[in-house]
């Protein structure tokens, strides 16, 4: 029998902390009752600052990412129209695939899984595209299964510089509220998030915000849509009202999860999983481990894609930390099973949590095979961590 806590350490459901668990431990609420329309329109205008956008619209679909990614194909775009994306991660890879089934010409750019969005060959593309073939541009902010961020400004830049009038679609499930993203300045027009990640919340909410040329796009969109119309959708933001029945209890955790991205200082929030990813990095140049991504530039500061030594199956090291220690690391997907396993370091976390799942890792990784020195990993991360800390206490003391 398991004592103790379930250690979670996956990308994605994230730790929920206590305060918001127990804010959606309410009773049922009318949610066409007089107060409700006021507390959603609460949590819309903080998802604005969470986005970073003031011209864009904020919807809120009971679902998941991927049903937030499927309303901002539907309502903008129309069947067989062409659309240019890569391929770098199981996501990428996802999002792609749900396009080709939705019945559009996507132009794919495969590149290696570790590797961020080809900004240098999209430029190429688009600057090709005279007649302005290409009707939007996907990019995964952060690839969640190889622990990559790309730089969405780069893309925005080659577009305008094509002067192509494509949408830019933006995942930004796994980087919204963790990594700093900035909707208005980017000149993103779609870009999707869920609430079980930065967020804190369980799974149930996938959350879209628009630009006005989204919307614009939407009102002659011919692709076929009922439950993720956005016309239905645009009400709540002027009511605070669904269409449809929402899961109060998530939003009343959302509400709460807001609250404390607040009372931290979102500059704050971003700073915090900056400093406890590079813990984690410096751990594993420690242990003479290489990470999934490509270059230190394309580092996650949400989650980290660990490669295994040779001969040394990722999938053992996950099992072992779990059966053993009973801690969940994330694991490799599709083409990266038994290759790499993930530590996510996003949402509700701290220091001690991260050397919690740096010390399993050590064992775990021993216990399979793996020629790891104790504590080397964790001593780097707390030399960083310390390090951190020190220095923000002379800068309050300077303050003071």
């Amino acid at each position: 029998m398991k004592t103790g806590i379930n250690h979670l350490f996956i990308p994605g459901p994230t730790n929920v902390p206590d305060d918001v668990r127990m804010a959606m431990n309410v009773p049922m609420q009318d949610q066409r009752g007089p107060e409700f329309g006021a507390f959603t329109l609460g949590i819309l205008a903080d998802m604005k600052r969470i986005f970073r956008t003031t011209k864009g619209q904020v919807m809120l679909f009971p679902g998941s990412g991927t049903g937030a990614w499927e309303a901002a194909i539907t309502n903008t775009l129309n069947p067989g129209d062409r659309v240019l994306m890569a391929r770098h991660g199981q996501f990428s890879t996802l999002w792609a695939d749900m396009a080709t089934r939705l019945g559009l010409q996507v132009d794919v750019i495969d590149v290696a899984w570790g590797a961020g969005t080809p900004v240098a060959e999209f430029a190429r593309r688009l600057a090709a595209d005279r007649k302005g073939a290409i009707k939007a541009v996907f990019v995964t902010h952060n690839e969640t299964a190889t622990g990559v961020t790309s730089d969405v400004a780069a893309v925005r830049r080659v577009m305008d510089d094509a002067f192509h009038d494509a949408l830019l679609f933006v995942d930004g499930v796994s980087s919204v509220g963790s990594i700093d993203f900035r909707m208005d300045d980017w000149g993103v027009d779609l870009a999707v998030t869920g609430s079980q990640k930065g967020l804190m919340c369980p799974a149930g909410l996938g959350i879209l915000a628009v630009s006005e040329k989204a919307v614009e796009a939407a009102r002659t969109a011919t692709m076929r849509r009922a439950y993720f119309e956005f016309s239905d959708m645009l009400a709540t933001a002027r009511t605070g009202y669904f269409p449809y029945t929402p899961p109060t209890q998530i939003l009343q955790g959302l509400r709460r999860a807001l609250d404390r991205i607040t009372a931290e200082g979102f500059e704050n929030v971003l700073a915090r999983h900056a400093r406890l990813a590079e813990g984690v990095r410096r751990a594993i140049s420690a242990w003479g481990l290489m990470t999934c991504a490509e270059h230190p530039t394309l580092a996650s500061n949400t989650v980290t894609a660990i490669r295994t030594p040779e001969g040394v199956d990722a999938r053992e090291v996950i099992r072992i930390g779990y059966e053993r220690y009973n801690t969940s690391f994330g694991s490799g997907l599709a083409r990266l099973s038994g290759k790499v396993f993930r530590i996510g370091h996003l949402g509700d976390l701290n220091e001690a949590m991260c050397l919690t799942a740096l010390s399993v890792a050590e064992m775990a990784l021993a216990e399979a095979g793996a020629d790891i020195e104790f504590g080397s990993g964790v001593s780097a991360a707390q030399g960083w961590y310390a390090q951190g800390r020190a220095g923000r206490a002379r800068l309050q003391l300077a303050a003071e």
